[in-house]
């Protein structure tokens, strides 16, 4: 078997934290990785990585390196690096990432696209 790369992350290693009790309309743009507990919607934008909690719901577009989510999203995600997904997410949107991590249990509506992790020439593709 398997095993299973993704873990939960430790809040108290954060600098960022977005708590229960907040809702959040317009676009985030962050550069040290961000949990999200919350309400959030709009667009979330970042380098680094984003934590979805099980309670938080997410209405936007993501744009992030690795996404981690344990709670609701109802957007299209965009993860440079990997996306993953904890057995109590519920994600309605298109994802596309390079590596993608599902767990069982969870819910995923929509497409999912991952780019290649080398060229197809590279990848013994042919041009024929």
């Amino acid at each position: 078997m398997t095993e299973m790369r993704i873990r939960s992350i430790d809040e108290s290693t954060l600098q960022t934290v977005l708590a229960e009790d907040i809702d959040f309309d317009g676009e985030i743009h962050f550069s040290e990785p961000l949990l999200i507990k919350g309400h959030v919607k709009g667009k979330v934008v970042s380098e680094t990585d984003l934590y979805i909690n099980a309670d938080a719901v997410v209405a936007a577009r993501i744009e992030a390196r690795k996404v981690s989510v344990k709670g609701e999203v109802q957007g299209d995600i965009h993860a440079k690096s990997r996306l993953e997904l904890f057995a109590s997410a519920r994600v309605t949107g298109n994802v596309h990432t390079p590596e993608l991590i599902v767990q069982s249990g969870c819910l995923l509506n929509g497409s999912c696209t991952m780019a290649s992790q080398a060229p197809l020439s590279e990848a013994g593709g042919s041009d024929a």
